[in-house]
């Protein structure tokens, strides 16, 4: 049993206070602003982003922080000051800082204002002129807002706000050499809800590329709308870029409760619904070949078994009534599978009741990184559940070694997930990306592990034990029987890809999106088709894995526990295929660590995705078999 020193539960505690100010529902606290009030506009990193053609693809995932040296931004006085984040914000990449950005509430509308005149040398400028070529976009907050272009749905004609704008322009002309924007037209948007109180709904950012003669004029007097040629980074000798902005006050009638409507937007609601009517259907037929293979198969077989006299012939078994002194035998490494079903118990968990938080509106999207926030803190209370369905399960599977099954419940899956992150951030590191996870985070992570999880694992362990395994219904006999040859569509592998296609079926399509929010900066607040579509998945890897698990029993094939393992999580494999699709299709990474990045996201999302499925096949399929030999007569 790890224990953990008061100083770091004390930390734990601190950390957990500190952000229970993330919690509550969209809408719940306005900020309200009065005339002249000073308008905060913060930075964060600037993300690569796709267009938004159908062709377009990404071209890279390295993450840089807003004030880099190499992109000699503006900075304020006294330097940038870093602002408090969440965790789940952190480990997410975002980096927010102050600005030198002078905004008053209605305050000089559409008066040009230089911010500051910055030199650039030539290897600056290429590094630049790279990251334009890249797509990447320059990320503002304003009231927790975040600063976007206006953009036009191509499919239904809506006009929606897409979070972040172009660094730079790589179109047309400016393909050999791209053009720098240095000027910021910031439209924000207000609400009056009364008199002399002012909400912001809304902020639109376009910026364009002013060359030309950079100094500042002596009379401080500034033209930013009359035409001018575009500013292009010289990559050979010193470039001079001069800084303006123009903030333009717009009355809006939308309210601050419906601001994030315009940001949140779906591209193509029945995508979303095909998807689920296809995933339904999926179920149904699922359901219905289970229902009636048990009802009518089994229940048949059943009396036919328990109508048999005792004077009989027990060579008249067959199928799986034959085997029932061989299928509660201890499987080999007992010790694995209860470890990897108590992580996996764990993870269903946290999933669950992250999607409820989501579902009841807790997990606004002005709260940045709040979603993972919540999984984190889920997954280090619920180290209790995985403790206690691994104990269980060890001893139902006939494992005597309590403490050893107690301690890699809660050290083996936390030290592989860390070991993957840990490496994905060496790369980070390497290629100068904001978003690798500062050593203070890293540390705190390792403090919930040691001062929560693990504790509250053991706890899990203790009771798990002492409740014991779940007694099986029929005896196990001494001498193991001999399997006869298997067919070809039930082996191991076979059976692992056949059902898996059936739970990868059903959330493909959203597969999609959740993919594109992950690598490519988009918001991603559909968690209502995200609930149906996972508890279609569950429903769908429970029936197929039992219906896959009745097909060996018949062929008398009592290797059950490990093949319901990774017959449920055999999505993951497609999981890994889709990913590499996505990645020929979707992505055009031209750096290695961008690339390595990708592949080790893809790897661990696939590894949490044959966890959390394959223990709901391991349970269910435990769960019908115990049914289906608690109901026959051994005589």
């Amino acid at each position: 049993m790890v224990h953990l020193p008061r100083g770091g539960l004390c930390l734990s505690l601190l950390w957990l206070l500190s952000t229970a100010y993330a919690f509550y529902l969209p809408g719940a606290a306005p900020h309200d602003y009065h005339d002249g009030e000073p308008v905060d506009l913060f930075v964060n990193a600037l993300t690569p982003m796709m267009s938004g053609n159908d062709n377009d693809k990404l071209k890279s995932l390295i993450n840089y922080d807003y004030y880099n040296p190499a992109f000699h931004f503006c900075q304020p006085e006294g330097g940038p000051k870093k602002q408090p984040e969440s965790l789940g914000s952190i480990l997410f990449g975002d980096r927010i800082f102050n600005s030198p950005y002078d905004i008053k509430m209605l305050r000089d509308n559409a008066t040009c204002k230089v911010l500051c005149v910055e030199t650039v040398p030539p290897e600056d400028a290429k590094f630049i002129n790279d990251r334009i070529r890249e797509d990447y976009a320059i990320n503002w907050l304003v009231d927790g807002l975040p600063a976007a272009e206006t953009k036009v749905d191509r499919r239904s004609g809506e006009v929606f706000f897409d979070m972040g704008f172009n660094l730079g322009n790589d179109e047309g002309e400016f393909q050999e050499m791209p053009a720098l924007h240095n000027h910021y037209n910031i439209a924000l948007r207000y609400h009056s809800p009364s008199p002399g109180v002012y909400r912001i709904v809304g902020v639109i950012v376009w910026p364009t590329s002013r060359g030309g003669p950079q100094d500042v004029p002596t009379d401080g007097e500034l033209d930013c709308v009359a035409p001018a040629p575009p500013l292009i980074l010289s990559e050979s000798d010193n470039t001079t870029v001069r800084y303006t902005y123009r903030v333009l006050w717009e009355e809006s009638d939308t309210p601050w409760a419906t601001r994030w409507d315009n940001y949140l937007h779906i591209f193509d609601p029945r995508i979303h619904w095909f998807s689920l009517i296809n995933a339904v259907i999926v179920v149904v037929f699922l359901c219905v070949m289970v229902s009636m293979i048990l009802l009518r198969t089994v229940s048949r077989d059943i009396s036919r078994y328990n109508a048999i006299d005792l004077s009989e012939d027990v060579q008249e078994d067959w199928g799986w009534k034959l085997i029932h002194g061989e299928v509660f035998r201890t499987p080999q490494n007992p010790m694995v599978l209860s470890v990897l079903v108590g992580n996996g118990a764990q993870l269903c968990a946290m999933v669950a009741v992250t999607l409820v938080f989501a579902l009841l509106g807790f997990l606004s999207p002005s709260n940045r990184g709040s979603l993972a926030t919540v999984m984190m803190i889920c997954w280090t209370f619920f180290g209790g559940i995985g403790g206690y369905i691994s104990s269980r399960v060890y001893a139902s599977l006939g494992g005597t070694n309590k403490r050893r099954n107690s301690f890699l419940t809660a050290t083996i899956m936390p030290t592989i997930v860390f070991a993957i992150v840990f490496l994905l951030d060496l790369f980070l590191v390497a290629a100068g990306s904001s978003g690798a996870v500062p050593f203070g985070t890293l540390l705190l992570i390792i403090v919930l592990w040691f001062g929560i999880s693990a504790p509250l694992s053991a706890v899990g362990s203790y009771f798990g034990s002492k409740h014991g395994g779940i007694p099986n219904p029929v005896r196990v006999n001494q001498i193991p029987r001999q399997i006869p040859p298997q067919p070809t569509y039930l082996r191991p592998w076979a059976t692992t890809l056949l059902a898996g296609v059936l739970p990868f079926g059903a959330a493909f399509v959203e597969l999609y999106f959740v993919l594109s929010s992950l690598f490519a900066s988009r918001a991603y607040y559909a968690f209502g088709f995200l609930a149906l579509t996972a508890a279609l998945v569950a429903l769908t890897t429970a029936t197929v894995t039992i219906l896959f698990t009745y097909f060996i029993l018949c062929r008398e094939d009592y290797r059950w526990h490990w093949r319901a393992f990774l017959t449920g999580g055999g999505s993951a494999f497609w999981l890994l295929g889709y990913g590499i699709v996505y990645w020929a299709s979707r992505l055009s990474l031209d750096s290695f660590s961008s690339t390595v990045l990708y592949f080790g996201y893809l790897l661990l999302l696939a590894l949490l995705d044959f966890l959390i499925t394959g223990t709901i096949g391991f349970l269910a399929t435990y769960w019908a078999v115990r049914r289906l030999y608690s109901a026959i007569r051994v005589d």
